[in-house]
């Protein structure tokens, strides 16, 4: 397999088909008429994507030496459904209202309470279902993960790292609320959030477990280069993200212009807004920032005042930095030539500027 955009192609394709062989596999136990709205959200969740977790994990096993196995494309399309059941739940805690353009899960079943005219509060049974919605693509996760048809030992091997991986998932998300919470944050809790929220599952586990996997052994060697090229990767993934959280274009992240501005969401960008902000700039910052009524002009005063700071264009130095650190690591890394210039490619990718 080349390392050019064709092979991150191929890998979609080998990932969507295993998330759809998977879900068809599910529907006898989930064949009652009422589920219908549950497994049809699941299955536009799981629908598109960038599949870069799949592809770090794919490329891992790669370069640890693993060959041309079907069940690895099943197993990492796993942390697909993991990823799909974080972002249900993230927009249930932060009210988001949509979702890669359409609306989020808890609006939608919202919207079916408020058409059918059921008793009780629309909004409550949106919450509940969306929950519930997200912690059967927990479960899916995990059965997914067990049934991939990978060899027993290579799946106990790295059966710690894919615990350890759903754990830090969740403390992370608690971070993040606990962030907003605060009120204020310093670069390092933005930093430790950004790490434990997103970097973590996103980019340093997926490779772990892909090494793993392969080795069949956690190794010295693999924990170092994760934690050199994974977690570097996997900040400057989520300061990425964090970035088009506040400029992206809404084609792009499929949410309105600013919304994480609406959120409060306390990340690096606005961590560094505050310690660079005057005194005024400061006080309209916290008098706005998690303002769910913030119109177009208040979401422009803000990225004025981010942009006046130097905030974006210290972030951004900040990507950089990490994507070069990552970049370095591999050049010493005890993997296959062709897992190294592909974790480049992938380097590139997932921390490249979309605004």
């Amino acid at each position: 397999m080349t390392t050019s955009a064709a092979a991150l192609d191929i890998i979609r394709f080998e990932v969507d088909r295993s998330l759809k062989e998977f879900v068809e596999r599910q529907r006898p136990q989930v064949s009652a008429p009422e589920l219908a709205p549950l497994i049809s959200a699941a299955e536009e969740f799981l629908a598109g994507g960038k599949r870069l977790r799949p592809a770090f994990c794919y490329w891992g096993w790669r370069g640890a030496g693993g060959g041309d196995d079907p069940a690895l494309f099943t197993a990492a399309a796993s942390l697909e459904l993991l990823q799909a059941s974080a972002l249900v739940h993230d927009d249930v805690m932060d009210a988001s209202d949509l979702r890669r353009g359409m609306p989020s899960a808890h609006r939608r079943f919202q919207a079916l309470h408020e058409k059918a005219g059921w008793h009780g509060s629309a909004e409550q049974f949106g919450e509940g279902a969306a929950i519930l919605l997200g912690n059967l693509m927990l479960i899916w996760s995990g059965e997914m993960w067990r049934g991939s048809g990978l060899p027993p030992a290579s799946l106990a091997a790295a059966q710690q790292v894919h615990d350890h991986m759903r754990t830090e998932l969740m403390c992370g998300q608690y971070l993040d609320l606990l962030e907003q919470a605060h009120g204020e944050n310093t670069f390092d809790s933005a930093l430790r959030v950004a790490l434990f929220k997103s970097g973590k599952y996103s980019v340093e586990q997926p490779l772990r477990l892909g090494l793993v996997l392969a080795a069949r052994e956690r190794a010295p060697w693999i924990d170092r280069l994760c934690e050199e090229y994974g977690r570097c990767v996997g900040i400057a993934f989520q300061l990425r993200d964090d970035i088009l959280g506040v400029f992206g274009d809404p084609a792009e992240t499929g949410k309105p212009a600013g919304d994480d501005l609406r959120e409060g969401k306390r990340t690096m960008l606005i961590a560094r807004t505050l310690a660079a902000a005057s005194a005024a700039q400061a006080e309209t910052v916290r008098a706005t920032l998690g303002d769910p009524a913030l119109d177009s002009a208040g979401v422009d005063r803000l990225r004025q005042i981010i942009e006046e700071t130097g905030a974006l264009v210290a972030c951004e130095d900040m990507i950089k930095g990490y994507l070069e650190d990552a970049l370095g690591s591999l050049d010493d890394a005890p993997i296959t030539a062709e897992a190294r210039a592909a974790l480049a490619d992938l380097a590139v990718a997932a921390t490249a500027r979309r605004t």
